[in-house]
């Protein structure tokens, strides 16, 4: 037996033996039901501000004390306590009465009160198609690189045994990192190494609101050890060790490696089941900021439509994060449709996700022996050729045809699927798809063939061979089965296609803009490599990968591109690191490009269809461009506020993001002159000037000139046209007028300012939404 299963059969051993555990903490959270049940309390997050006492010892003490005001006793606050936030920021998290949060919040010593959502996780090649097609050209950047920049991935924890987190090559722990490894489940100090410097976990909130963990009836540890995947997988992308010869079971085979292979990763469990509770990841990013982080990488987000920047915990915390020279890195969302974009916030880079050049092609040979070319990640052999049924024609007794076609849980006759290849289709986009092919199997069909015009390019694995196929195909298929007495086919195993065109695509499922808060600011801000990537994986979670146990597994989402965005953020940080968060932003965004491989325009799957900067921001990242961006435009927390000031922000709501009391300009600064490195304006009636600052990085002195790719409808001019520097560091501003002479109706239209010097090109887009001339 290899020393892998080995360690694999060990740890099913000790996995079985705390399910023992398990019912006696099972019990201990049914008798706290039963107390606390009735009561009608909630999950509320008492957020507090900054504060000044001296430690975190004194926090949580004067904590206990004002929430025993409300709840009668001191005894009774620890009861009720979860979390105390008490590094970055002071607060807790409490079961509380609907009451007593309004008690709460009337207190002089509480900034705001609200109610923890869950948040969804939003679920490579990958780094070759971005032109760091090897570590050496990594290395060979201009390089006193330390690798001592620290990245926290606020995730489902992390599998250390994989090869990706060897810390080979690498040397002390940074003096500044003070986080901690914390033991658990299968978790002990020695799985901490000078790769994974720090490891935490968090669970109070999740628990708090959806019953302990012991009832999920699923395989979890209650320790920084990953058993859903989802972290080790983004973990891995971000700062992963290279590792050769990986493949999903010779799918996509080649070399495993994070973007900043030299970077070291703290981890923070705040995930369970591939959700997020909004307290258990304020708490992590209390930590994180506390422990000397340089990135924060969040591959979640809450469901839309994502609450205001005052009421939400994700922004509350990383804009305290941002104050502290902290750059966030957040994923999109997966939610298809416009306006759905999350993590919208001006201090956090939120991140689309897109294809590479690789596809995975699964084909069915049907019986005239016509190919027909189909989609998904399918190790498995099918020997000889079945009959082909669709569902529709399949249905239980009682059961409409209509039901049957989807294939839904017991709409399927087994005697009528039994040895058969079952079509099915798709209710609705968000369908869940591998779960059809469980149901067809339980009904002994032997393959699955799914219609789907919208996801067939994303890589799903069933627990039989399966594929997804357009409609196109579909239709030969259909004349196929119509003219064919006893239809009948085989699916293939999957092949690995490499350098395919064109490429990228924005992916189907990547949420899409306008900003639903402050729209003058554009979301998502960039694009990445997010659609069928391969990374580290847990052994032991097997939903995804069609209940085979897997080391390295491919799976999509802008969870995906996400720590594809933080581990390029990781690499400008080590080569600039007095750089703020929002210099690094730009940087990113500005060298961002909007071509594909064909050197056309972006499109979108799954029809190729233009895309905008709704969909990709400012465009697809340019990793090795973003190092050396030429300019760039800079913020800080100060801009911020005059920012939500001119949205109309009152005094109570910038105390609930700041903690502080902030007493805006009169009058405020124009909203349309907060210096983000993109350009939105939502509400233009008539003529508009707004202004921006760059900053010069570069050697000597030069000359940018500007050149504009006007808006449909809008004559945009720029003044001074050119921007003469003569020293680094230097900064000038100028002006951008916009006069339009054709409304939009409602709709947006789009352009870019592009400031270049023959060698560095410096782009911004344009959105514009003109309501009157």
């Amino acid at each position: 037996m290899n020393p892998t299963a080995k360690k694999l059969q060990q740890l099913q051993f000790l996995i079985a033996m705390k399910r023992v555990a398990q019912v006696i903490t099972l019990l201990f959270f049914i008798n706290f039901a039963l107390v606390h049940g009735a009561t009608n309390t909630k999950h509320y997050i008492v957020y507090m501000g900054k504060h000044s006492l001296p430690n975190s010892e004194f926090v949580t003490t004067a904590n206990c004390y004002l929430l025993a005001s409300v709840t009668g006793s001191l005894h009774g606050a620890q009861k009720v306590a979860l979390h105390h936030y008490t590094k970055s920021f002071r607060g807790f998290s409490a079961m509380l009465t609907p009451q007593q949060a309004q008690q709460l919040a009337e207190k002089d010593a509480v900034v705001s009160v609200f109610e923890s959502r869950m948040n969804p996780v939003h679920a490579t090649r990958s780094w070759d198609f971005l032109d760091i097609d090897s570590i050496n050209q990594y290395n060979q950047l201009p390089m006193n690189l330390k690798s001592d920049v620290v990245i926290g991935v606020i995730d489902s924890g992390v599998w250390p045994e994989s090869e990706s987190f060897n810390d080979n090559g690498l040397g002390p722990v940074p003096e500044k990192f003070k986080g901690e490894c914390a033991p658990g489940d299968n978790f002990t100090l020695t799985n901490c190494n000078r790769k994974i410097i720090g490891a935490r976990f968090y669970s109070k909130g999740f628990e708090a609101e959806n019953g302990p963990l012991e009832s999920s009836n699923s395989i979890f540890f209650r320790s920084p050890r990953d058993s859903d995947g989802h972290g080790t997988h983004t973990a891995s992308t971000i700062a992963g060790h290279m590792i050769r010869n990986v493949s999903l079971f010779g799918m996509a085979r080649g070399i495993a490696r994070g973007g900043a292979p030299k970077a070291r990763l703290a981890i923070y469990k705040a995930c369970w089941f591939n959700l997020c509770s909004d307290a258990d990841i304020l708490s992590a990013m209390d930590d994180a900021i506390n422990d000397g982080v340089d990135i924060l990488s969040l591959s979640l987000g809450p469901i839309p439509p994502e609450p205001s920047y005052f009421e939400s915990a994700i922004s509350v915390g990383a804009f305290h994060a941002f104050q502290e020279g902290i750059l966030i890195s957040a994923s999109a969302g997966n939610s298809f449709f416009p306006k759905t974009a999350t993590n919208v916030a001006p201090w956090i880079l939120s991140v689309a996700a897109s294809s590479i050049d690789r596809q995975f092609n699964t084909n069915i040979y049907l019986g005239n022996s016509k190919i027909l070319k189909g989609f998904s990640l399918n190790p498995l052999q099918m020997g000889t050729f079945y009959g082909l049924i669709v569902g529709s024609a399949a249905a239980a007794p009682g059961v409409p045809a209509a039901n049957a076609s989807i294939c839904k849980n017991n709409t399927l006759d087994p005697t009528l699927v039994k040895g058969k290849i079952v079509v099915c289709t798709l209710e609705e986009v968000t369908d869940d798809r591998r779960e059809k092919a469980i149901f067809v199997r339980q009904g002994g069909g032997v393959g699955m063939i799914l219609i789907d015009p919208f996801a067939k390019d994303v890589g799903f694995q069933f627990v039989i061979p399966g594929t997804l196929i357009g409609q196109e195909e579909a239709h030969e298929l259909q004349a196929y089965m119509t003219m064919e007495k006893n239809p009948v086919a085989r699916i293939y195993p999957t092949q690995t296609v490499l350098k395919t065109k064109p490429a990228p695509q924005v992916a189907v499922f990547s949420s899409r803009g306008p900003n639903i808060i402050t729209p003058d600011i554009i979301k998502p801000d960039v694009t990445g490599p997010g659609l069928n990537i391969l990374a580290a994986w847990s052994p032991v979670a097997t939903e995804v990968t069609g209940e085979r146990s897997v080391s390295y597994n491919i799976i999509s989402g802008t969870s995906m591109s996400c720590p594809h965005v933080s581990a390029v953020a990781a690499i400008i940080k080590s080569y600039r690191p007095s750089w703020s968060p929002a210099a690094i932003m730009s940087a990113i965004m500005t060298t961002a490009t909007v071509l594909d491989n064909n050197n056309q325009l972006i499109g979108r799957d799954p029809n190729g269809t233009e895309a905008t900067p709704f969909d990709y921001g400012s465009g697809h990242i340019n990793p090795l461009a973003a190092i050396n961006p030429g300019l760039i435009y800079d913020f800080d927390s100060h801009d911020i506020i005059n920012f939500l000031c001119s949205t109309g922000a009152s005094p109570a709501q910038l105390k609930n993001l700041t903690g502080e009391i902030i007493h805006c300009q009169n009058p405020p600064t124009s909203s349309h002159n907060f210096n983000y490195p993109s350009i939105g304006v939502s509400n233009m009636n008539g003529s508009l000037s707004i202004c921006r600052i760059v900053t010069y990085f570069g050697e000597g002195p030069t000359v940018y000139v500007a050149q504009i790719n006007h808006p449909t409808g809008v004559n945009v001019s720029v003044t001074p046209a050119k921007l003469k520097f003569t020293t680094t560091g230097e900064k000038m501003s100028f002006r951008i007028d916009f006069i339009p002479f054709e409304k939009t109706d409602g709709s947006f239209v789009f352009g870019d300012l592009t400031w270049s010097n023959g060698i560095h090109r410096v782009r911004s887009p344009l959105a514009l939404n003109v309501l009157s001339l």
